[in-house]
């Protein structure tokens, strides 16, 4: 009897492992902080810390077997200065997805725009597009949340193409988005289309990887996206966006330099702006890395961008 009980209680704990490996939850998230000096127009801050997106997350996966996997995501932002939500609480992303190699991938919840990020996040390599010195040029269109979305099989080594749609409201519209990524050995490259109304964005990317060099470089053409921030009105009409990027390392160094220039928006006089950052990171392990950076928009006498802007600021991040 004692040994059938024994075995009885090994058998459970054999099971019980099995059960356990086939499926995980992660503990995730970035702490990323800088202390900046800025001039916004002719107001000047010395010494004004900046969250640059900092998260706190799980992840977690099941095997539920014949190839078929469910999965979840629950990330909130949150700023370092003052431990207060960035957002609500899961704000930054919360979606449940089912998956196979053989189906693809079903996606549901809140989640960002696959077209943007196969596109200008790429190529902002400095700090992940986060901060005082995000691209303050690239039109973001559609929403992120009440999303249902669908990224297919992987039917061409290195391609993965996504198509998403958002549930509008009485007070706001639909939208729509479909992004494409396809490397192949040292090229990258992206393309990503959103609509929303009449408000519409289509952008292409590509990034070369030459040994300690990276170029990378986008171009994005909007219509009806732009609100002005003195007067709140939406601007009506084309516009072009481009940006330029590039990066060498040298051992744990990162010296980095992206332009990006939108050209005129909706034929407004003055609508014209650029954006510079100059960066630096040094590597002090996988997970942690301290920089530096200047950036500075030069906006148009229509200060559609908000006006002005420069920061010269140095800052810590760490993955976890």
């Amino acid at each position: 009897m004692i040994k059938r009980t024994i075995a009885l209680a090994v058998l459970a704990t054999l099971a019980s492992g099995a059960a356990l490996a086939q499926s995980s939850v992660t503990l995730y998230g970035r702490l990323n902080l800088t202390a900046e000096h800025e001039k916004s127009g002719s107001a000047k801050a010395t010494n004004d810390l900046k969250n640059n997106s900092s998260r706190l997350g799980f992840k977690g996966e099941e095997d539920l077997g014949g190839g078929l996997k469910a999965a979840f995501i629950l990330e909130h932002g949150f700023d370092p200065t003052n431990g207060k939500a960035a957002s609500a609480f899961w704000g930054r992303q919360s979606e449940v997805s089912l998956a196979s190699s053989q189906f693809g991938m079903v996606r549901m919840g809140n989640f960002s725009s696959e077209a943007e990020l196969a596109v200008a996040d790429w190529v902002s390599m400095h700090n992940h597009d986060t901060g005082t010195s995000a691209d303050r040029l690239n039109a973001y269109v559609g929403n992120d949340t009440n999303k249902v979305a669908y990224r297919a099989p992987e039917f061409v080594k290195g391609l993965t193409v996504e198509g998403s749609v958002a549930e509008g409201s009485a007070t706001d519209k639909r939208s729509y988005d479909l992004a494409a990524n396809y490397e192949l050995g040292a090229i990258k490259l992206g393309a990503g289309y959103s609509k929303k109304g009449d408000a519409k964005e289509l952008g292409l990317r590509a990034i070369y990887e030459m040994g300690a060099y990276t170029f990378g470089a986008y171009v994005q053409r909007d219509a009806n996206d732009w609100t002005a921030p003195a007067t709140g009105t939406v601007i009506a009409g084309n516009r072009t966006n481009v940006r330029l990027a590039g990066m060498y390392t040298l051992g744990a160094s990162e010296f980095h330099l992206n332009v990006g220039q939108a050209f005129k928006a909706g034929g407004i006089a003055g609508s014209k702006a650029t954006q510079a950052t100059l960066g630096y990171n040094y590597n002090l392990s996988k997970r942690t890395k301290v920089y530096g950076f200047y950036t500075r928009l030069n906006d148009g006498s229509a200060a559609i961008y908000g006006g002005d802007f420069n920061s010269l600021a140095v800052g810590v991040r760490h993955n976890f």
